[in-house]
């Protein structure tokens, strides 16, 4: 079968986490950029460098770009220079003296207690008594006194193995003492493993940048700081796919489209400095789309843009496409909205996407992919065209493989395999579908929403949701004022517009709502309050008394699979 018949498919991986930094001091308030760094972003390069015939696109938020390079400066520093970490979990990694302090000591054990226990403490003996006995301290925190420094180490230690990339694990020599040693960890082993650590964030953009260079990977980007770019236009477009939804009080947000274009623009730039090119497409934060959002990215040049299967559906059904049809006779080809030379846009397979993130996690690899592949098979058999047939599958780069035995290696080593070596399947790029001629269908219109439901309500219509939104219109407020009397210029509005782009990301949003885990929405709304705080003082005002309160406490348990978002299931 020649290459021009076979069926294209798309593996695409978006990488993104919120900027997690106090920006006025620049400590991490949680650690989970170089933690998935280590472990996701690492492995997933692997992947791809040992399948030479492979191909995937992989789509970086800006902000999580800013934050690696911080990530590897700060290390560097500290390891050749001294200079303190500003990351206390990875500081207390390298310190030779540990906290003596209850409290500290606590935090620090609570900590190391964030991860998947089934896939990465429980295959590991020495790892499951740590992390036993540091359950027990959580419960009665004053036996702490009885624990010396040899217990926190090793704790710190393992917890930083396990958060390790399989192809790490399985390759790097220190990594294979530290892994056989199993404990009475030195200060001199845990500076060898942070200087793994630096060298592998070190790294990390140099080895995407390489796999792009030789054609392997199509790198694509967010938006700056991954806002809903949508409702930052319009809030109201959320009622496209919610006509009955309660939405904020805000009629609308203040400045939106300069808004958007900034973190248009910025994410442009960002990239750009990162990797040394402009990339052609765009998954919008959370596949979020608008025709105002399509718009604007065309404004800027970028060509493709794609979003999740419930909203094509939506939109065909809107212009009276026949939408109880089979996916397989609407989903799988690009569509232009609104004109003939509109930004081209995919769609996400929700079925095939959802079973790589909240299915085959407790498959045996080899099975989990012959049924992906026999699916693939299947559409390929259906579509009467394969030469212009694409089958998206997207999903978080970084999310789901703590639920996989050896953190998805078995699974990923053999799709990429299996996939590379198909006779009737083609892995490839959004880009190179358009590069191909693929057809495009266009249509009218566009109905709002993201690759959840089709719609916004993860991020707006909820009443905790809605109230992060009209606090966020207040500070935006006090911010242009601020600017309208010449309070802020020159550094002093940098600081204030970089602290404003945390603000916006759509992941505080995410995290509001009495479904998701209190513990996890304990945290995010603390760090939102936190930038919102800050952004009153960059200001010169100061912040109102409500944010000294909890915006949202969730309450809901986490999910028992899927994927993960930051280290907490997530509840879809």
């Amino acid at each position: 079968m020649s290459d021009k018949s076979r069926m294209k498919v798309v593996l695409c991986w978006h990488m993104h986490q919120p900027d997690y930094r106090n920006l006025l001091s620049g400590e991490y308030q949680l650690p989970w950029v170089y933690l998935h760094a280590t472990k996701d972003y690492v492995d997933m390069a692997a992947h791809l460098e040992a399948v030479p015939g492979a191909r995937a696109v992989v789509n970086f938020a800006p902000v999580l770009l800013d934050q690696l390079a911080d990530y590897a400066a700060q290390i560097n520093g500290f390891l050749n220079d001294g200079i303190a970490l500003r990351d206390p979990l990875l500081a207390a990694l390298g310190e030779a003296a540990l906290p003596v302090r209850a409290e500290q000591q606590l935090n620090l054990v609570s900590a190391c207690l964030r991860l998947n226990e089934a896939r990465q403490v429980s295959p590991v003996p020495q790892f499951r008594r740590l992390v036993k006995v540091a359950r027990w301290v959580e419960e009665e925190p004053e036996a702490l006194i009885y624990l010396g420094e040899q217990f926190l180490g090793d704790l710190l230690t393992w917890y930083h193995l396990a958060w390790l990339g399989e192809t790490v694990r399985q390759r790097d020599a220190r990594i294979k003492r530290l892994l056989d040693k199993g404990s009475n960890y030195t200060v001199h082993d845990r500076l060898e493993l942070l200087g793994v650590i630096s060298e592998l964030l070190g790294g990390l953009v140099g080895r995407y940048r390489a796999l792009a260079e030789r054609g392997q990977v199509e790198l694509s980007m967010s938006p700056m700081a991954h806002p809903m770019i949508p409702l930052l236009l319009d809030l109201k477009c959320a009622r496209e796919a919610m006509p009955d939804a309660e939405l904020p009080l805000l009629d609308a947000y203040p400045g939106g489209e300069r808004r958007a274009r900034w973190h248009i623009e910025q994410g442009l730039k960002t990239f750009e400095r990162h990797f040394g090119f402009r990339p052609r497409g765009c998954w919008p934060s959370e596949g979020g789309v608008s025709a105002a959002t399509l718009a604007l990215l065309k404004d800027y040049g970028l060509e493709w843009a794609a979003s999740g299967q419930a909203v094509l559906h939506n939109s065909l059904y809107h212009a009276g496409r026949d939408t109880t049809q089979a996916r397989e006779f609407w989903l799988f080809q690009p569509y232009r909205f609104g004109s003939d030379d509109g930004v081209a846009c995919f769609f996400r397979d929700d079925e095939l996407s959802d079973l790589i993130g909240f299915t085959y996690a407790d498959w045996h690899g080899d099975d989990a992919v012959s049924n992906l592949v026999h699916n693939l098979e299947m559409i390929a058999s259906v579509r009467e065209d394969n030469r212009n047939t694409v089958v998206p599958i997207i999903l978080d780069g970084e999310n789901a493989w703590e639920y996989y035995p050896n953190n998805g290696y078995y699974f990923l080593s053999a799709l990429y395999q299996r996939l590379a070596d198909h006779p009737q399947l083609e892995l490839t790029t959004f880009s190179a579908c358009l590069d191909a001629g693929m057809p495009t269908t266009t249509l009218q219109k566009i109905v709002s929403g993201s690759w959840v439901y089709g719609s916004f309500s993860t991020w707006i219509g909820d009443p905790d949701k809605n109230r992060a939104w009209d606090v966020l219109g207040e500070a935006k407020r006090v911010f242009d004022r601020a600017v309208e009397s010449g309070r802020l210029s020159g550094e002093a509005y940098q600081a204030a517009l970089a602290q404003l782009a945390a603000c916006e990301g759509s992941d505080w949003f995410w995290w509001f709502g009495d479904y998701n885990p209190a513990a996890t929405v304990s945290d995010f709304e603390r760090l939102y309050r936190l930038h919102l705080a800050n952004l009153y003082h960059l200001c010169g005002a100061e912040p109102p008394d409500h944010l000294s309160r909890a915006l949202s406490r969730g309450g809901g348990a986490p999910a028992a699979g899927g994927t993960m978002r930051h280290g907490q299931s997530e509840v879809q």
